[in-house]
């Protein structure tokens, strides 16, 4: 029990990343910019560490943890403790930060998606919850507005359910009956979807069925921890591993008491549970519970101003190259955060994007751009999860490609 008072997926960046050779040319200690030098336990495995010029993407392994959250986490790792009490506290600190009747840690924000639906499904049932993904006799229907149907829904088909697609207001309308679960909105993809998520979360409220919003790479702003909850879902989950730069393979949920109580009876440490296999540690549960208190002590307005610092130094040094322009700009919602694009004239410099993405890939240190349309003359860069002065080093290698292929 726990309570308290531009439309890029994030997951698809696997394309094109598979483990490099080390490189003998760094020395001890730490090389260009923040990227760690390839002595240690990445050059005993043979993986090349990165600027990450990209984002929160979780296959270039999401944010670094803060030094704060690597502190409590060690910590955390000195001592047993009861899973149960330590669910419960952190679930009452993080549920009275972001404004929700209650919260629970998750192995990420997929396995909140699963124990969210489970929740809906289940509730704390004992037999229903050792039968899933039999449901037969339960509610088994989860709404989804069919723009939003996505690479993670796998995460909610787990638990048994059948997703019923809707492609309007009235059909989102018609489709509710006394077989469903739950609603899902995709946060990522409210400027294309025929409802709002304030649109879909009212329905719920009207028809009394529960609605889970995915917010997984919404952070920042930082009010989003609290709006879905003012919006009235009943269920919010958020990545651990991204803005808020928690463990990794951290996520939490939140919102109705009962509903989060359910959701822990669905999973881990609990046997014979649906998500029994997203296991969430004692050092995942406190790092992200310190991930949370620290994000409502930052200074975001310094942070924003360091960024576009960060994409203002990229521009100037790229823009007095023939035929090369560059832009600022921040997407919609997911990493919606300042980032630098970079576009150029392919009749006059002989480079592709995949071109150019290989010249970074392939130098010292080795450098992940943002995914972007591969046959636009068009490099996008994310500056966020940059160390300091990476941008530095970002901005120089960017110049000489270009100055290479332009002549």
């Amino acid at each position: 029990m726990v309570d308290g008072g531009h439309r890029l997926s994030r997951r698809g960046f696997l394309s094109g990343l598979g483990v490099a050779s080390v490189s003998a040319g760094l020395g001890a200690g730490m090389g260009m910019a923040g990227v760690p030098s390839a002595r240690g336990v990445y050059a005993d495995l043979g993986v090349r560490p990165l600027i990450n010029a990209a984002g929160t993407y979780t296959a270039l392994s999401g944010s670094l943890l803060l030094p704060e959250v690597r502190a409590a986490m060690d910590e955390a790792s000195r001592a047993y403790v009861s899973l149960p009490e330590l669910h419960e506290a952190c679930g009452n600190r993080i549920a009275a930060l972001v404004g929700a009747e209650a919260a629970l840690v998750t192995a990420g924000c997929a396995a909140a998606l699963t124990l969210a639906t489970a929740a809906c499904v289940c509730g704390e049932d004992e037999d229903a919850i050792r039968r899933v993904p039999d449901t037969e006799g339960l509610k088994n229907e989860v709404v989804f507005l069919k723009e939003q149907r996505f690479g993670y829904d796998h995460a909610i088909r787990n638990v048994g359910v059948k997703i019923v697609e809707a492609e309007s207001k009235a059909e989102m309308r018609s489709a509710i009956n006394d077989r469903t679960a739950m609603l899902f909105y995709l946060n990522n993809a409210n400027d294309r979807s025929p409802m709002t998520r304030d649109e879909v979360a009212a329905l719920g409220k009207q028809a009394g069925v529960p609605t889970l919003i995915d917010a997984a790479a919404d952070l920042p702003p930082a009010q989003n921890l609290s709006a879905y909850h003012e919006m009235g879902y009943d269920l919010v989950a958020f990545s651990g591993g991204k803005g808020l730069r928690g463990p990794q393979c951290s996520g939490f949920l939140a919102g109705r008491k009962d509903l989060i109580q359910a959701a822990y009876a669905n999973g881990s440490p609990n046997s014979n549970s649906v998500a029994r296999i997203a296991k969430v540690g004692k050092e995942e549960i406190v790092g992200l519970t310190r991930a949370v208190e620290l994000y409502f002590e930052r200074d975001h307005e310094a942070e924003w101003n360091e960024w576009e610092a960060r994409v203002r130094h990229i521009l100037a040094t790229v823009e007095d190259i023939p035929s090369v322009s560059g832009e600022r700009f921040v997407p919609e919602i997911a990493n919606a955060v300042p980032h630098a694009a970079i576009e150029w004239d392919p009749n006059r410099v002989a480079l592709t994007r995949q071109d150019f993405v290989n010249a970074l890939r392939d130098g010292e240190p080795r450098i992940e751009v943002r995914p972007s349309d591969p046959g636009e003359p068009r490099l996008e860069i994310g500056v966020w999860m940059m160390e300091p002065n990476d941008h530095w080093v970002v901005a120089t290698r960017c110049a000489e490609i270009l100055g290479t292929a332009a002549g």
